[in-house]
């Protein structure tokens, strides 16, 4: 199965829409994972700093904070004077405004904010963004990529077939401790957002895989590659300088 990278006349991979006005636009990952990353990693280690900076970064649309007691969920922002007892939540006036722009039939379909899924502790969170994709590619939603997250809740991850699927840009998390507020900074990735093709996903891929080899079935072009990967380099980095001399000047698909 062959995929095709979108051309630059055919379109960008991925398109976002910003339904909410006061969304923060995405942002492309950071290969030194917003600074956190040490420094001898962002120097060296190529295949770190690939998968930070591999897609964009998409935030909460306001701040926000959750706590959980065990049973209930309650939430809290600058415009409640206290805590709420959460089932569904809107954005200031995403209703309204929804309501005027869109057309009749979806008057009251504005996507909620927070919604309290069924299973303890989890709740959605949507971005205020829609996302579309570039035919047969999907996209992959999942926790920020070495980014060191504040603690209390952990990230599911999904996969979507956004070029077949057109709706709200969420995530669903769920809460890891009970009776403590977990903040949600609007300045910090809530996820980060990776367009992948969609023919890797097929199973016939996946389920492609040989047994492996034994060490006695090694030949000598495996033998020759594993040495030069073993063997100490004259200097600290070899992978890494030739993976960005490769890749300098080939970005295979625009974004914009």
């Amino acid at each position: 199965m062959n995929a095709s990278f979108p051309s630059r006349s055919a379109g960008p991979a991925l398109r976002f829409y910003r339904l909410y006005p006061d969304a923060r636009l995405p942002e492309r990952a950071d290969r030194a994972a917003g600074g956190s990353m040490p420094v001898r990693a962002f120097r060296y280690c190529e295949a770190m700093t690939t998968a930070s900076g591999f897609g964009w970064y998409v935030f909460a649309p306001m701040d926000f904070s959750l706590m959980w007691d065990g049973e209930d969920i309650f939430w809290h922002c600058a415009l409640l004077d206290d805590w709420a007892l959460l089932s569904a939540a809107q954005l200031p006036d995403m209703s309204d405004l929804f309501d005027l722009m869109a057309p009749p039939g979806l008057a009251g379909c504005s996507p909620p904010f927070l919604t309290r899924l069924t299973e303890p502790g989890t709740v959605q969170i949507w971005s205020g963004l829609a996302v579309r994709s570039a035919a047969d590619w999907s996209l992959h939603v999942r926790a920020p990529a070495n980014l060191p997250m504040p603690g209390g809740y952990v990230a599911y991850e999904g996969i979507v077939e956004t070029d077949r699927w057109f709706g709200p840009l969420f995530t669903n998390i769920r809460l890891t401790r009970t009776d403590t507020p977990v903040m949600f900074r609007a300045d910090m990735p809530l996820m980060q957002v990776q367009p992948l093709p969609r023919a890797i996903l097929a199973e016939a891929v996946q389920n492609n895989i040989p047994t492996p080899a034994e060490i006695a079935a090694f030949g000598p072009d495996d033998w020759r590659d594993l040495a030069r990967t073993l063997t100490p380099p004259e200097h600290p980095g070899r992978y890494a300088a030739a993976v960005r001399k490769r890749a300098r000047g080939k970005c295979p698909f625009d974004t914009a």
